[in-house]
This record gives C-alpha cells, structure tokens and sequence, in this order.
C-alpha cells in the first residue's frame, strides 16, 4: 500500500507542476499544467486541477505539501485574504519612486530598494485605490498556501528576502519604520515549518485527506536547487535556460548590488548566486534544437575552440560582468558551423567560469562540484568542454524539477536546512 506521500507544487514563470514522493524519494506521480501567472485566479485553478490530475489513491494518502513560487510576484489582500488587485509581478519595475524612498532608509545597495523588489511593490500597491481596506501583503506561494490552510499572514524567509527581511538576524529591520508597512508584514518562519492541516472543507473538495499538513514553502530557484542533490558547501548549481544562472552554496554571506549578487539562508550555510544574460537564447539566435543536437555531437570538447566569443542576444550584460553597454562579441564567424558552435559554448562556459570565479573573490566557498539543470544540462559534449574550463566536475543535477524541491521540503520539513 502506498502511504507517506509528500507532494510538492511548483509555480513558475512558464507553467504549474506537480511532484508526489514516497519515503525514499522517488517519484510516484506527477502532473504538469500552464497558467497564467499574472491572474491570481488562474493559480487557484491550476491548483485544483494539479491536484485533480494525481490517481485518487495517491492523492488521498498525501501527508505533507509544500508550495515553491515565482521570487517577488505579490499580492496586497484584503481582511478576508482575498487580493485586491492583479498580481505584481517578479519582473514589474514600475515602483522607482518607491524604490527611492526605500534606498533612503535601507543599509547603502540593500536588495529592497530595487524597482523590482517585493517592499517596493507593497509601498506601489498601497498608493492604489481599493475597493476595500488592506489587509495583507503575500507572495505567490505562501498565499496558495493560506488558501489550503485558511491561515493567512505567515510567510517564509526565502520569500520574504526583497521584502525587507533580515535573514541573519531573523527579524524585521529597524531601518523599514519610517516606511509605516508594519500592520502588513507578515509573521516569516522558516521554509519547511509547519503551518497547519489543510482545511477541512478544503480537504473535502479536493479530495485530499484532512489530517494532510501543509508546511512553508520557498523559491522556485531555491527548490530547483534542493532538488539537484547539492548539499555541501562548494557544491553548485548552473541552470542552463534561456539566460546563464549560477548558485553556490557557500559558509559565508556574500553580497554586490552592483551584479545583483545576493544570498539566500539555508539554515547555517547561505545560497550565493548571480544571473548573466548569457545562455540559450543566444544559442537559438542561429541553430533550432536539431541542429544544437547534431553538430554538438561533432565537436571535441577536449580542445579549445580557437575562438574568444561573449554569447549576447544583445547588448547589456549584468553579471559576472556589469555593463548595460557590454555588445555581444561574435566574430568571426567560421564557415564551418560546428567550429562556430563550439565557440559559442566555450564563450558561455568561460561566463560561468568567471562567474562561480566573483562568487570566491567577494568571499564564497570556492566552487567544487557543479550540477547542472536545464535544456543545456542534456548537452554530454557542453558539459565536458565546461568542465574542462571549470576544472571541477560537472554532472546533472539529480531532479531537474523544482515540484521535486518542493516535495522534498514537504517531506523532511525545515530539518531540510539545517
């Protein structure tokens, strides 16, 4: 008999997923939806109808869920938690003014004064006019759990990081007083914490068990990263998507407005990382899948390429280098197309190189062991050219999935990150 189960939700940029495990980690059941992110509506459906999909023997033995969502999409909700605008999306840059009220009481660079940042978005969101007054200030997953859960107001401390939150200290900063957003912060714990059985009508509906917990979720990267199997300081992890981004688990907090380099706790250790524009999107600039496939198969990792590319889709790079002016550098382009790819494959890998490179100069655990997740992470002759580069070993992340994440989170609670 199945039993034990843990499911985990993920809620990305480009779809809904879910992953249900068993005691020794393997996947039991999983669904898959898309949805749209900016209509909080559309969250509460993909969510039922995630749930829907799973056979109804695995999902009437679910113990524990935990939800992993998109990093700074918010929402500011009324008393009964019922939100009262569109969602504020993770890439919505609108609140500069706010952001500039912000810089002047926060620490010099701290990650809330960005535009794009949750305190911002609250401060944007309070200027609004409402139907009624504000109640709560969430973001995407802790407000998919209070849904489950009815208890709203609780958040965890990787999502509350660009609201403001002191990771170290644990706490609210005395610096955000002057911003008067006190009555809409919400009580932050840590990822993995229990928050409560699922409602009991709620249960009822879904058709879930009602003695299943829900516990506090975290990040969609932060779950991707839990679900790769990295878990000692060095470790690492480069998503190899339409953009390059790296994740160092390190001993040591390391931080630089100037690369939009920040850390996330993981109880006593600190997840760095950075982002550059770099990655598939250039790729696909001048070869469709197949053709990726096919003349990766033909390059010798082994040797250098002969060529000194930066791979851009345009102008503006931001981390390991920051220059909103740095131009692509793609020249000269060989006739031969296998040579001019493998160019551009040691041009992104000499960005990651140089990447997990700042991570240590500024003070991280240098980089020992990298996993790699993504649409790249299946490329054999990529991952031996990077690691050629790297000079340390580069193997696939265990799960690729950040539901997986989740599940794990769900299963094993904030013993997780100690």
């Amino acid at each position: 008999m199945i039993k034990n189960l843990s499911l985990g939700l993920d809620f990305g940029t480009s779809g809904a997923r879910a992953q249900v495990i068993d005691t020794n980690g393997s996947v039991v059941a999983q669904a898959h939806c898309s949805y749209d992110l900016a209509q909080w509506q559309s969250w509460l459906h993909a969510l039922t109808w995630l749930l829907g999909t799973l056979p109804a023997p695995v999902r009437r033995r679910i113990k524990a869920i935990a939800i992993d969502g998109t990093s700074s999409t918010v929402l500011l909700c009324d008393a009964t938690n019922t939100p009262l605008h569109p969602p504020q999306l993770y890439n919505d840059g609108r609140a500069r003014i706010e952001a500039d009220r912000i810089a002047a009481c926060a620490p010099s660079g701290h990650i809330a004064a960005a535009p794009t940042s949750s305190l911002a978005k609250l401060l944007h969101a309070l200027q609004q006019p409402h139907t009624e007054p504000p109640g709560y200030f969430t973001d995407q997953a802790s407000w998919l759990a209070s849904m489950l859960t009815g208890k709203p107001g609780i958040s965890d401390y990787h999502n509350a990081l660009k609201l403001g939150y002191d990771v170290a200290a644990l706490a609210w900063p005395t610096w955000m007083r002057p911003l008067n957003v006190g009555a809409y912060l919400p009580q932050v714990v840590t990822p993995g914490t229990l928050l409560g059985a699922v409602a009991r009508e709620v249960a009822r509906k879904l058709d879930i068990s009602p003695t299943c917990c829900v516990r506090a979720g975290t990040t969609d990267s932060i779950a991707a990263f839990i679900a790769s199997g990295a878990g000692t300081p060095g470790d690492a992890i480069t998503s190899l998507g339409s953009t390059l981004v790296l994740k160092l688990l390190s001993t040591k907090r390391v931080e630089d407005v100037r690369y939009g380099i920040y850390s996330h706790r993981l109880g006593s250790r600190w997840l760095a990382g950075g982002a550059s524009n770099s990655g598939g999107a250039v790729l696909r600039q001048f070869f469709d899948d197949a053709a990726l496939a096919d003349l990766s198969r033909q390059i010798d990792p082994t040797y250098p390429s002969g060529l000194d590319y930066y791979p851009l889709p345009k102008t503006g790079e931001r981390f390991p280098i920051n220059d909103p002016h740095l131009a692509p550098r793609l020249t000269p382009r060989p006739a031969n197309d296998v040579q001019f790819l493998h160019g551009l494959l040691e041009g992104v890998a000499r960005i990651e190189s140089q990447g997990y490179a700042l991570l240590a100069q500024l003070g991280a655990t240098p980089v020992k062991h990298v996993l790699s997740a993504g649409g790249g992470a299946k490329n054999e002759a990529w991952s031996k050219l990077r690691a050629r580069l790297l000079g340390v070993p580069v193997t696939p992340a265990l799960h690729g999935e950040a539901a997986y994440g989740a599940a794990r989170l769900a299963q094993y609670g904030d013993k997780l990150l100690s």
